[in-house]
């Protein structure tokens, strides 16, 4: 199985995909224990979430699990959110703060980097290449980082988080229209709940690539998954009739961002 799959398009928009992926290798699944091989924390679904709303955006996405080590981590460790609890680049616990790993299996520093040679690394060599490819093209690139989680995890933040989570690091990360228009989009839609850089800022990929004065945007959406998935425990099912009335929504931000970057260009 390739470490990731890109599909190149034409537009001056790339969506990133970091925690989709679902494969673990046989010799990783085999350490984690019972909870960790419910591979609860994934992104679900929202490859197909996204299929099609933006014709010609690029897509990059991680096939391997955030637990074989996470593409939206920095490589050398450091926390994104310094005093807070939070899952680190090779995970030790979910997202419930419970251990994933067998005792006496838990990753080891030599894995840590084995990992981030075999698996993080060519992911974002991958992202890196797009990028470069779509901003020669249009004289831009706009990364938009598409990520969902549980609306209710009390290990990681109080209460029921926004529909729509928006990260742009405190406005560092992309221009403000680019920002302006998710917050405006996500305000606009009626019966969604909606905040910028409230929990979720942007993870490292957004800090990382977001360079506005360079020609490089990069903003982060974090969706509720109550938002599109029929249960938000195992069996994780899609529900096809709340993704469709959220896909509206999405498709309508993606289009203005997309046409930001021409303005950006000039």
């Amino acid at each position: 199985m390739t470490v990731v799959d890109v599909v190149k398009g034409s537009s001056p928009v790339i969506l990133g995909l970091p925690h989709t992926g679902t494969h673990v290798p046989p010799e990783i699944w085999a350490r984690l224990n019972e909870n960790g091989r419910l591979i609860a924390d994934t992104d679900w679904y929202i490859e197909t979430l996204y299929d099609g709303l933006l014709p010609g955006a690029t897509m990059v996405r991680a096939t391997f699990h955030r637990y074989v080590i996470d593409a939206n981590r920095d490589p050398d460790g450091v926390s994104l959110y310094p005093g807070q609890n939070t899952t680190g680049l090779v995970p030790t616990t979910d997202f419930d703060g419970l251990p994933i790993w067998q005792d006496g299996a838990e990753p080891r520093e030599a894995d840590t980097a084995d990992r981030v040679a075999a698996f993080h690394g060519p992911y974002h060599a991958a992202l890196q290449a797009e990028i470069d490819r779509v901003k020669a093209i249009h004289g831009v690139a706009i990364l938009y980082d598409c990520h969902s989680i549980r609306s209710k995890i009390p290990f990681l933040f109080e209460g029921i988080l926004p529909d729509f989570n928006i990260g742009t690091d405190g406005g560092r990360t992309c221009d403000i229209s680019i920002e302006q228009a998710a917050v405006e989009a996500a305000t606009a839609a009626e019966g969604y709940t909606s905040v910028l850089n409230g929990r979720f800022k942007g993870g490292w990929t957004t800090r990382h690539y977001g360079r506005p004065d360079n020609g490089v945007h990069a903003i982060q959406m974090e969706l509720a998954q109550s938002t599109h998935l029929a249960t938000e425990a195992p069996p994780f099912a899609y529900d096809a009739e709340k993704a469709e009335r959220l896909r509206i929504h999405l498709k309508t931000m993606l289009t203005r961002i997309e046409a930001i970057a021409l303005d950006l260009k000039s």
